[in-house]
């Protein structure tokens, strides 16, 4: 269970938002809209712990998540509103390295293959900055294959991707959620899924 009570961020003399709570449990996916501005990034940096609440707590299968960090950190992936990849590294570089870096090693053959889910085949060797923005949003949603996580946390998964890619990205959703897994993301398109709740900012 994932949870957060009583959620306030501010920035500067403006709130940004107050009192938000909400809960998901396994198969559970919400989704946070609101118009540019509304604070849906801050929320989002706010229940994986790399920005501050002003008030309320998240907390994760009942405890608070500042109590149990690198528990929650290896159930969590987060990927950013930015495509989050090196411009001077290959995506199969990329991938390897930020894997590493959350403590979840991956082979290249892995990697690979994973990009080939994503479309990306025949482009694992090539710099990452010679590829589109659609093609290096694809390269960082390839570490939802790659990375084990219980929630996934996704900030704009959507932005930059053709109607294939979107319609990818929603099967992968949906066999996350229907293994127990659980999903939060922002998106100003229409989710490819059923069900889920709505957060509004």
């Amino acid at each position: 269970m994932f949870s957060a009570t009583d959620l306030a961020c501010s920035r500067g003399e403006r709130t940004l938002f107050a009192g938000l709570s909400f809960a998901l449990a396994p198969g559970d996916w919400l989704q946070v809209t609101g118009a540019n501005g509304a604070g849906k990034t801050t929320l989002m940096r706010t229940l994986v712990g790399l920005s501050q609440a002003d008030a309320g707590q998240v907390t994760w299968n009942g405890r608070a998540v500042q109590e149990q960090a690198d528990a929650f950190r290896r159930a969590t992936l987060y990927l950013g509103h930015h495509a989050a990849v090196k411009e001077e590294l290959n995506p199969i570089e990329n991938l390897q390295l930020s894997c590493a870096l959350d403590g979840e090693p991956v082979a290249e053959p892995q990697v690979r293959t994973a990009l080939q889910t994503l479309g990306l085949a025949g482009r694992g060797r090539l710099p990452t900055r010679h590829l589109s923005a659609g093609q290096k949003r694809r390269v960082l949603l390839a570490r939802l294959l790659l990375r084990p996580a219980r929630l996934w946390v996704l900030d704009e998964p959507f932005a930059a991707l053709d109607t294939a890619a979107v319609e990818l990205i929603g099967l992968l959703l949906a066999a996350h959620l229907q293994g127990g897994g659980m999903a939060l993301l922002t998106s100003h398109q229409p989710v490819p899924l059923a069900g889920g709740g709505v957060v509004a900012l």
